[in-house]
């Protein structure tokens, strides 16, 4: 067994923590308030105009990359394992899979925790069935059951496997019922915290996180091996949840969407279970803010005693998004998602050996590939950005920066084609959003630019989101202190909605950033060549998703493009140094929502590749349109123009990079009909969207992605004739 599914004997006390906390924000790595500062508001006040108080005036407070916590090696001194929090059983299943289960098929153990005891009314109801009367506490242990049945299944297993159950004994005197599952060398551990998501004196989740002083309490599940309820304040789940991390020591984290979309309810657009003004449930909200809240703890009472920071990567899924927005799950990856959920509902009249229930019988069968909702049909990331970010340096060696431990780093390779990395070094910043974008300047200086929680903490204090940048002061030189450049929005509840950073260096000196804004458009700050920032300006153009691409055509102009509802949205420079406008609408076909690959093509032209809605295989779209018949997958596709695998210097190809169906990585050299993808050796399973580089040099074509232990690989694939 996993040594680490083993919980250690020993946790991190409340001074502990408290002095580890106070350190790090002593040492000004968290910007503008310190991760002790940490503040937020959940849930959605749309249209809220800032105060004054809450309005940022100017940049935050730099931090030195000096400051950031070191790391002790290359590898790691820790087996893989992902830790998802959730705020309802089944939030893993539809907002989170397939990533979850193809993490765990490939070896990968799995704590899930589920922070409400997902009671709601209390009904658990098949449709065509008479309404049972409500019980709540029965309810949620069937919705328990549920969960031991879709793992269960994704392991491998008969729905039905027995788990062992026991009790879990956790700070501030709280208990969890705790329930494991294996299967050779894969396992699954079930942690139930079972806050009752209506407590007494109508205390939610959404208060907890918010009200100074809120309490509430746990709900035990019909025959749980906890008999009683426990306590819940705003600092025992932050200290239960930042336990859970420390015991656990997860290299990957699945959290939900800490600063969903605002959202428009009327007639066209149906509230259903949105929480007002947003596009997602009230508790999702202030169980993702809670979530990164104890992971700052955590880092921080780690760091102090450890003496390096804790090795992981984080990502936090979009929830009823989903609802709004075309689908991008294929027709394979559906039903597999379909078929953890049918294990899920159960029905009535299954024999689990659970008197309480076998499901969340509303969520069983084909009902919910038939809801209007269609939660179902897409799995979407709040930051969707490619990690890490490759180049190369002076002398030959891949660099490939990203964000671990919430902080970013470099890794360096060892030595030109050596194909390995060195350990990682911290250049601070955090705590930072997984998601980061690297440029070099005309004169050779990298920048990098993250998004960085600058506040977060609740009890009525105010979120903050700010971008932030790191610039060299020379080419592979040491890098000046960061720097905080704001968002585009003067309201802070505004700024929490600012998505991934984008940016493209040009010829002339200049550097352009691009961010999605919290009306889904686009806006834009630009460096000019002497280092100076312009103001944010807003560019106009339709709603768009956030991953935006950004690229500079054959001419050297600044073309920014982005998937919307109904096509792609287009901004670029009509000439050289001009500034970046929308385009005409571009009349292609609607994208399905994932980032874009755009490249420019051998004769000048830009050529984009993406997914239709569901579909399968990609299409690539320039002069003409063409289905690319055997790029079959899911996500994001990369692309970039190499030369032909023949060697032939002066033809050239398109070559794609992506994830095939089962969520390893794999290119393709070419999109006519006798070009084949090539797969990752070793089954690569990446840890969002891989990365392409594609730059000149004997080491050629290299794609480098993050894996779920959170190390870093190499592939150089070698084309062949078929490809």
């Amino acid at each position: 067994m996993n040594s680490r599914w083993t919980p250690r004997g020993t946790g991190t006390t409340r001074r502990q923590t408290l002095t580890a906390l106070a350190a790090l924000s002593a040492a000004g790595t968290a910007g503008a308030a310190g991760i002790a500062g940490i503040a937020g508001i959940a849930g959605c006040s749309a249209g809220r105009p800032g105060t004054a108080a809450s309005v940022p005036t100017g940049p935050a407070q730099a931090s030195a990359p000096g400051a950031a916590e070191p790391f002790t090696s290359a590898v790691g001194d820790k087996e893989a394992l992902l830790l998802q929090v959730m705020a309802h059983p089944d939030d893993d299943l539809y907002f989170m899979n397939p990533d979850a289960e193809q993490v765990l098929r490939s070896g990968v153990p799995v704590v899930c925790v589920y922070v409400t005891a997902g009671e709601a009314r209390g009904i658990n109801h098949q449709a065509g069935t008479p309404i049972p009367p409500a019980d709540k506490a029965a309810y949620s242990a069937s919705r328990h059951q549920g969960l031991r049945q879709a793992y269960a299944q994704m392991l491998g297993l008969n729905q039905f496997a027995p788990w062992e159950r026991s009790v879990l004994r956790l700070p501030g005197g709280v208990t969890a019922e705790t329930d494991t599952l294996a299967n050779g060398g894969r396992g699954v551990r079930l942690i139930f915290l079972n806050i009752a998501m209506l407590s007494d004196g109508g205390v939610r989740l959404p208060a907890l996180w918010n009200a100074p002083g809120a309490v509430t309490h746990t709900l035990p599940a019909t025959g749980s091996p906890v008999a009683h309820p426990s306590s819940y304040g705003h600092q025992t789940l932050v200290d239960v949840l930042a336990e859970i991390m420390d015991r656990y020591r997860p290299t990957l984290i699945h959290t939900l969407d800490p600063d969903p979309d605002f959202q428009v309810h009327d007639a066209l657009h149906p509230r259903d279970n949105d929480q007002p003004g947003c596009s997602d449930h009230r508790d999702h909200t202030p169980v993702a803010l809670f979530t990164w809240k104890a992971i700052a703890q955590w880092v921080a009472a780690s760091t102090q005693r450890d003496q390096h920071a804790p090795r992981f990567t984080t990502t936090a899924f979009r929830g009823y998004y989903n609802q709004r927005w075309p689908h991008n799950l294929p027709p394979a990856l559906l039903a597999q998602k379909a078929r953890a959920i049918k294990s899920y509902g159960g029905a009535p009249d299954w024999d689990c050996g659970n008197a309480a229930g076998c499901g969340d019988y509303s969520q069983g069968g084909v009902r919910p590939l038939r809801n209007r909702k269609g939660w179902i049909r897409s799995t979407h990331y709040r930051y969707p950005t490619a990690l890490p970010t490759p180049t190369v340096d002076a002398q030959g060696r891949l660099v490939a920066y990203g964000v671990l431990g919430t902080q970013a780093v470099r890794w360096r390779e060892t030595a030109p084609g050596s194909g390995r990395f060195g350990a990682p070094l911290g250049l601070g910043g955090g705590p930072l959003a997984p998601a980061l974008a690297a440029v070099r300047d005309s004169a050779g200086r990298q920048t990098l630019f993250a998004l960085r929680f600058a506040a977060l903490g609740g009890r009525g204090a105010a979120g903050l989101r700010e971008i932030v940048a790191l610039e060299q002061r020379r080419p592979d030189g040491p890098f000046r202190p960061w720097t905080g450049l704001g968002t585009p929005e003067t309201d802070t509840e505004r700024g929490r909605r600012v998505g991934c950073p984008a940016a493209v260096a040009t010829p002339d000196g200049r550097v352009h950033l691009f961010v999605r804004t919290a009306d889904k458009g686009l806006a834009t700050r630009v460096r000019d060549a002497s280092g100076r920032w312009g103001p944010w300006q807003r560019l106009g153009g339709g709603e768009i998703q956030d991953g935006l691409t950004a690229l500079l055509d054959a001419e050297g102009r600044v073309h920014v493009l982005a998937p919307g509802r109904d096509t792609v949205h287009h901004w670029a420079q009509e000439w050289d140094g001009g500034p970046v406008t929308p385009r005409p609408p571009s009349g292609l076909p609607r994208p399905g929502g994932d980032q874009l690959g755009a490249a420019v093509a051998p004769d000048g032209t830009l050529t984009l590749v993406y997914r239709a809605p569901a579909a399968t295989v990609p299409a690539v779209h320039g002069e003409t349109s063409l289905t690319v018949r055997h790029f079959e997958g899911y996500g994001a596709i990369a692309a970039h123009t190499v030369t032909e695998p023949s060697g032939r210097r002066e033809t050239r190809t398109l070559l794609l990079v992506g994830r095939n169906l089962s969520g390893e990585v794999q290119v393709q050299y070419g999109t006519g009909p006798n070009a084949r993808p090539l797969r990752s050796p070793g089954h690569l399973i990446p840890v969002g969207a891989p990365a392409l580089l594609a730059e000149g040099g004997r080491q050629g074509v290299r794609v480098v992605g993050m894996a779920p232990d959170a190390i870093p690989w190499i592939w150089r694939p070698r084309p062949t004739s078929r490809a």
